[in-house]
């Protein structure tokens, strides 16, 4: 059953809305956003090269077809580059292991906390899950 965010959850989620992003803080988020899309990209361009040599009868390369979509849309749906919600993003791709919290530093402590605040928090709901 779902629960409402806790107040102190609810107190984050306002502050990562309001965060300011320096110059430098926007090209450290910019290079680990990057950094973590085209890994993801290399992943599936291996996968498909890998199922297109396997290709032999119509239904092969109509799975292949279903995995480019179904890998598109995940990737839409994770990587969402507006400052509003960066932190949140950082949270996840650090909770997934798509990118590690050294591959962000140099961020402010405001960032950090918040980024890992939500990594912990999807941790816990992966624990409940």
């Amino acid at each position: 059953m779902a629960t409402l965010p806790s107040p102190e959850s609810r107190a984050v989620q306002q502050m990562v809305h309001h965060l300011k992003w320096s110059h430098a803080e926007k090209h450290i988020v910019r290079k680990a956003f990057e950094l973590a899309l085209d890994r993801e990209f290399q992943a599936v361009i291996r996968n498909a090269k890998k199922m297109a040599s396997t290709i032999e009868q119509p239904p092969d390369l109509w799975n292949l077809e279903r995995y480019l979509t179904q890998s598109r849309k995940k990737i839409d749906r994770i990587y969402d580059y507006r400052y509003s919600v960066l932190t949140e993003v950082f949270g996840r791709l650090i909770r997934e292991g798509r990118l590690s919290e050294k591959e962000v530093q140099g961020l402010g402590r405001d960032k950090l906390e918040s980024i890992r605040s939500c990594a912990k928090f999807l941790a816990e709901f992966d624990d409940v899950a």
